[in-house]
């Protein structure tokens, strides 16, 4: 008498190992978005209860508490730029597209005059330029 095995094959998925793989996908997304930061640029910036924004930005000029001139096109990283180079570089930005704002954004501890070339280059040009502030907590 032959006895024949039936070997059943079970038609089923295991998902522990997809689950794994998405919870270390999950964690390398996680690591790796806290590791960048957008603005390296250590700016104390002054305080003010406005409140409005500005969604339109094309340039980000950033003044440091040691004087230094930084320049951020879009959201991108900022460049660090001469002084006296800052004029033409806004103007080659400007030619780019006029219908933005440039942010200015200053530490509160600076010299007054750094701040004035920078409006007087919007000045000179006819540009839109706001100051960037803290709001204050209520």
């Amino acid at each position: 008498m032959a006895l024949k095995r039936r070997t059943k094959v079970e038609a089923s998925f295991s998902m522990s190992s997809m689950t794994d793989i998405i919870f270390l996908l999950l964690i390398f997304f996680v690591i790796s978005s806290t590791m960048s930061s957008p603005n390296d640029i250590k700016i104390n910036l002054p305080q003010s209860k406005a409140t409005s924004t500005t969604k339109s930005v094309i340039a980000k000029v950033s003044i440091d508490a040691q004087g230094n001139y930084f320049i951020a096109v879009g959201g991108g990283q900022p460049n660090p730029i001469a002084s006296d180079a800052l004029e033409t570089e806004i103007m080659g930005l400007v030619e780019k597209d006029s219908s933005t704002y440039i942010a200015l954004h200053a530490d509160q501890d600076i010299a007054y005059k750094e701040v004035v070339k920078v409006l007087d280059i919007a000045n000179q040009h006819k540009l839109k330029l706001v100051i960037a502030t803290k709001s204050i907590e209520k």
